[in-house]
């Protein structure tokens, strides 16, 4: 609740902020009226309780609040494909809130972000469009300090993701544009993780490593990385090119090279953008096609598809073979590349898709139905595009909370969604890619110097 003394922000957030890959669309009529209501809900709840309402707000209740009056709002539009599980007591019992809300999984966020404050890398074209948009385009921004970028930092990071969520791990990953011009630099990228590892939580924070094979030197690139910072995986945006043309993931000019220098250098994990195309670059390249036909092509190495092929402004609805945009997309791939549910080397990664979709129960939905299917609960993996969103909490809430309506499953053959695929989404899927062993990591947060601060 920083900045928001008088409580006149929601814990989950309704808004028109976006990560930069895709143009902030207006919110629906239905959208604007679940917030309208959210907050006449939430005075009633703080009367019954008697309790200020920044002190409600900051409370598993006042989220419990909010996302009952969201159910309210959504199921009179005619929006009754998913909806909260929530108890309707846990809007007026904090006991009961922390049973519809509370931390019951281990969470391992593989997309956050985090800018150098310190503004070396704002060169080049490349440069000049972060500038632009760190300073325009991010809600987050209002949280720095004049011409600064403070609120991006690794620090505000620490803060936003750890102590103000139930994340538990956290990946910092890789922004597209040249090596010269990426807001967090791989040195940056390593002081975050050192941020982290000072106060004895070495495993809170991995870093990624930028690649952009069609860059000159990308591929020798990538051996300075792996070898000089112990980079975890490997993120790419085929969309981006120097000369504004990309690349495909299993052409033999830049992907397949790519691939093969992550198998030499035995860092096997390769996290690609796919779908939300980048303004000024070629489309085509944004289609997630390319990254199944590489996992079918190297089943000893782990791709995961960052975003699973979503696009800002196309509906989710049931998976559409024929479909030429968003989510089914990837889905048609990973189905014609031979993957079955639960199985294989390619997974599907939330951050941003999930933000889009979770206040849009139907597509909710069909997002997850589909992805669950097809995908597997074993092959889906949470991401939250922090910081460019603020704190991951209120997603982490949301999905948390999230069920699809019988009707729905019983119309397209979608699972109810249980305890134990959040398990698998949240973190478990992540842990096993990445061989985070959950139950000895948990006995170490439990005293880490992150921990100690939760618990102030």
């Amino acid at each position: 609740m920083d900045f928001d003394p008088n409580g006149k922000r929601l814990p989950i957030k309704i808004d028109t902020t976006t990560n930069a890959e895709y143009c902030p669309l207006p919110l629906t009529f239905t959208e604007q009226a679940a917030n309208r209501h959210a907050h006449e809900f939430i005075d009633q709840a703080c009367k019954v309780t008697n309790k200020g309402r920044r002190a409600f707000l900051k409370t598993l209740a006042g989220s419990a609040a909010t996302l009952l009056a969201f159910n309210q709002v959504f199921a009179r539009s005619g929006q009754t494909g998913g909806y909260f599980s929530i108890a309707q007591e846990a809007a007026y019992d904090q006991s009961a809130a922390q049973v519809s809300l509370g931390d019951s999984e281990s969470i391992f966020d593989i997309q956050n972000h985090c800018v150098d404050p310190s503004g070396k890398w704002a060169q080049g074209e490349s440069g000049e469009r972060w500038i632009s948009v760190l300073n325009e385009v991010f809600g987050q921004r209002r949280k720095c300090s004049t011409e600064q970028f403070d609120c991006y930092s690794a620090e505000q990071m620490v803060k936003e993701v750890f102590l103000d969520s139930d994340t538990d791990v956290s990946v910092v990953s890789a922004l597209w544009g040249g090596r010269d011009s990426s807001p967090t630099p791989m040195e940056y990228a390593a002081e975050a993780r050192q941020l982290a590892a000072a106060g004895g939580a070495n495993h809170r924070i991995l870093i990624q490593g930028g690649v952009m094979p069609n860059e000159p030197g990308g591929l020798e690139f990538m051996e300075t990385q792996a070898k000089e910072y112990n980079v975890a995986a490997w993120k790419t945006y085929p969309q981006w090119g120097p000369d504004g043309s990309g690349y495909f993931m299993d052409d033999h000019d830049y992907g397949i090279p790519m691939i093969e220098k992550a198998r030499d250098l035995k860092v096997k994990t390769i996290c690609a953008h796919r779908g939300l195309p980048l303004s000024g670059m070629e489309y085509k390249y944004s289609h997630p096609a390319d990254i199944a036909r590489a996992a079918k092509l190297y089943p000893d190495v782990t791709f995961i598809c960052y975003h699973s092929g979503f696009e800002s402004g196309v509906e989710e609805g049931p998976y559409t073979p024929s479909a030429a945009q968003g989510v089914d997309r990837l889905i048609k791939a990973h189905q014609e590349n031979g993957f079955r549910s639960n199985e294989g080397n390619l997974y599907a990664e939330l951050g941003s898709v999930w933000r889009s979709c979770m206040s849009k129960p139907d597509q909710a939905a069909h997002l997850m139905g589909k992805l669950i299917k097809y995908f597997g609960a074993e092959r889906i993996c949470w991401g939250t595009d922090a910081l460019w969103y603020g704190s991951p909490q209120d997603q982490i809430l949301a999905l948390r909370s999230f069920q699809i309506s019988e009707k729905i499953q019983e119309k397209y053959a979608y699972p109810a969604i249980t305890t134990a695929m959040r398990q698998h989404i949240f973190g478990l899927n992540a842990a096993k890619i990445y061989a985070i062993d959950v139950p000895a990591i948990q006995k170490t947060l439990q005293s880490d110097s992150i921990s100690k601060l939760i618990t102030i």
